[in-house]
């Protein structure tokens, strides 16, 4: 596990909690935030790790593609309301996100190191209570399951999903 500080408070100044469309539930029955905070509230009271998924939901190919591969599969709803709490990081081209969300995705998109999409990492969020840092322990990434069979991409996904929480385990 990799930990990293996070530099919430000094990014924006505004508490992240004020940000729109804090949670959304589509139609499949999952739940995605889109502010790290309430993702936070929520893994915190749950103790599952945070599955926040970087996307280009406007422009990204793979992102659509795992959507309907994986995402909308029986398989990983179950396995997502079960054991994780669905963030989505957006970066679209063709509509603006407020800026405190913006601000945000970047923020973890830098954190993280991301360089391509789709990319989902599990980590847990802590607050450092001596300075204003929220620390990312990362348990581990994930992408479109490549040499997946297809029609089954969700299994290879969530036996790659499932070894990376194995190895987190607290």
């Amino acid at each position: 596990m990799k930990s990293v500080a996070f530099l919430v408070l000094f990014l924006t100044g505004i508490p992240f909690s004020g940000m729109a469309q804090t949670a959304q539930a589509d139609t499949s029955g999952l739940k995605w935030f889109t502010d790290l905070s309430k993702a936070r509230e929520v893994s915190d009271a749950t103790h599952k790790p945070i599955f926040g998924f970087f996307t280009g939901s406007d422009w990204c190919g793979w992102c659509h593609k795992l959507q309907s591969n994986v995402f909308a599969k029986e398989a990983f709803i179950t396995w997502a309301n079960k054991n994780v709490i669905l963030l989505e990081l957006d970066f679209p081209r063709r509509k603006q996100l407020p800026a405190e969300l913006a601000q945000q995705n970047q923020a973890l998109q830098q954190a993280f190191q991301v360089r391509g999409y789709p990319t989902i990492w599990l980590f847990y969020v802590t607050e450092d209570k001596t300075k204003p840092n929220l620390n990312l322990t990362s348990l581990g990434s994930l992408g479109y399951p490549a040499g997946a069979e297809v029609g089954k991409e969700e299994v290879k996904f969530l036996n790659d999903a499932n070894l990376i929480l194995a190895k987190g385990k607290k």
